[in-house]
């Protein structure tokens, strides 16, 4: 099979998991809006959930498989299978100390880290709560993180399904919380203060963490990993992987500080109350996009990439990316103009139950408008850092990143400042959106100054017709709405109805208008699709 047919088949499976994953997700923020709408006590909870799940998503689609997998493929091409192995639980059990040590301090400085998070809110009530929560989350770190390595590695060995199913059984077990834990006599043992529902879903998180990684060790265990314990800081492949990595927590991780930062800034009393929420769940709803096929060709593309690397395969690397770079556009340029037209109703339709009033929806759209402009962004960014730690350049990508975390901080203070009245809780979102055009634009120019051409003609010369048939389905979308009032159509089993209507009909105008255009990337999704019927083999 070719590069491209390999890479298609292994985000098909990635896309596919993912897409059942992110459902559950959205079942699982369902239950978290429902139970706790836009209050103090749900600002409280995402707060203490975003500290460690900080961490846990900057190793989880960063750090460790950019920084390891480049070198257990160069272990796996050059090396016995048995020395690879060596390497691989030595990483495992080093990673297993540090994050022992890091999910300790965590719980005990868990107030002074709430603390400096919050430092511009006014508020001490949903503080203490975070603090409280927090200490109950933190060791997921150490979960997670291992979970993370276990799925470099069956990456490594072009295993896909199962790693990304792992997420799956994360979001199950935070669902379980909230339905069994809640107001339950197991929760009798916890202070009556705190004896909430964010509380149960607490506990789930950390429940769900020790899960993923559960799921994933005898897949190791088959393919030769013993799990005995192996220490070493000379080891020069276990060096490499701790050098690469550094720069690589920063650089794949930026999104995440970012999001991470936006928080921070909606803690201000200057912003609308549940603020932090609205954030969150507008985050989620692109994620579903995101997370469906930009994360997936990104999972795809490192390791093939560093095999092409290792096999001296420059130019079929670069042609590698311009291929993806064209799939992930054709598909999160649409998605981004139907995110913005119909971010109302998306809002209403999904989340709109229990806690989660009207009043949260309108804030939440405010926010999901600005993180919708941007989609493209945040997805070419998926997917141009693997290039780099193909390479075993992971310096770069984190230079970048601190560039555009510090025009996201600026962005943020000057938008908090000066056009709070205007943007309100959409002011951290648009600042995460610009910084990301900005971090794209700097990775592509520093990329083909270095190393020549990345095939952007590809990519740019489809754009064109990409953006025209865009124009088109959002006139249908808007047509939509003008023609049949959203709100007219009363309970929500209309109204999921004519919001699947709508979206429909506009894909099938981006569609159909693609074709008759001749667009190229739309013939490469096609086969991605017959590719995804055939027998998937290993993994």
């Amino acid at each position: 099979m070719t590069i491209k047919g390999q890479l298609l088949r292994s985000a098909s499976v990635v896309a596919l998991v993912t897409i059942i994953s992110r459902i559950c997700g959205y079942l699982r923020d369902q239950r978290i809006t429902l139970l706790l709408g836009t209050s103090p006590a749900a600002d409280a909870f995402i707060l203490a959930f975003r500290i460690p799940s900080l961490i846990r998503r900057m190793t989880g689609e960063g750090s460790l498989g950019a920084s390891f997998i480049p070198v257990f493929a160069g272990y796996l091409h050059h090396k016995p299978l048995p020395d690879a192995w060596a390497f691989a639980q030595k990483v495992f059990w080093n990673l297993a100390v540090v994050l022992s040590v890091l999910a300790v301090l965590g719980v005990v400085f868990s107030r002074e880290v709430v603390h400096v998070v919050t430092m511009l809110s006014g508020n001490s009530a949903p503080r203490e709560m975070a603090v409280y929560l927090n200490r109950i989350i933190f060791p997921v770190v150490l979960f997670v993180g291992l979970g993370a390595l276990a799925t470099a590695i069956l990456h490594s060995f072009r295993v896909f399904a199962l790693p990304a199913a792992a997420p799956v059984f994360f979001n199950l077990a935070l669902i379980a919380s909230s339905f069994g834990l809640v107001y339950r006599p197991i929760l009798r043992w916890i202070p009556e203060a705190y004896r909430t529902p964010a509380t149960a879903l607490a506990i789930g998180v950390l429940a769900g963490g020790a899960i993923q990684l559960a799921l994933q060790v005898p897949a190791l265990w088959r393919r030769g990993m013993s799990f005995l314990p192996e220490f070493s800081v000379s080891d020069p492949g276990v060096r490499t992987v701790g050098r690469l990595m550094g720069p690589a927590f920063f650089g794949m991780g930026v999104y995440q500080i970012n999001m991470f930062v936006d928080t921070i800034f909606a803690f201000s009393p200057r912003l609308p109350s549940g603020s932090v929420t609205s954030l969150y769940v507008a985050d989620r709803v692109m994620q579903l996009v995101l997370g469906s096929y930009a994360i997936a060709l990104s999972t795809a593309l490192l390791p093939t990439m560093s095999l092409q690397m290792a096999g001296g395969q420059w130019d079929e690397m670069k042609r590698t990316f311009g291929f993806a770079l064209r799939i992930v556009s054709f598909i999160t340029i649409p998605a981004a103009a139907g995110l913005i037209l119909l971010r109302g109703p998306i809002i209403q339709v999904l989340f709109q139950h229990g806690q989660f009033a009207a009043g949260s929806t309108a804030l939440t759209a405010h926010a999901l408008l600005y993180y919708s402009l941007g989609l493209p962004a945040f997805a070419a960014i998926k997917l141009i850092t693997p290039m780099y730690y193909s390479a075993q350049d992971t310096a770069t990508p984190a230079r970048a990143g601190l560039w555009a975390l510090g025009m996201n901080i600026a962005l943020n203070a000057l938008f908090l400042l000066f056009f709070f009245r205007v943007l309100s809780n959409g002011g951290p979102a648009l600042a995460s959106s610009l910084a990301a055009y900005f971090n794209f634009g700097l990775l592509f120019f520093l990329f083909r100054r270095r190393y020549g051409c990345l095939g952007g003609r590809a990519w740019i010369g489809p754009l064109g017709k990409m953006l025209v048939c865009a124009a088109a389905m959002a006139a249908v979308a808007f047509a939509g709405l003008r023609l049949w009032p959203f709100a007219a159509a009363g309970h929500l089993l209309p109204q999921a109805g004519l919001l699947a209507a709508m979206i429909l009909a506009a894909v099938a105008v981006y569609f159909g208008l693609a074709r008759l255009l001749h667009c190229e990337a739309l013939s490469e999704l096609f086969l991605l699709l017959r590719r995804a019927e055939k027998p998937l083999g290993q993994g």
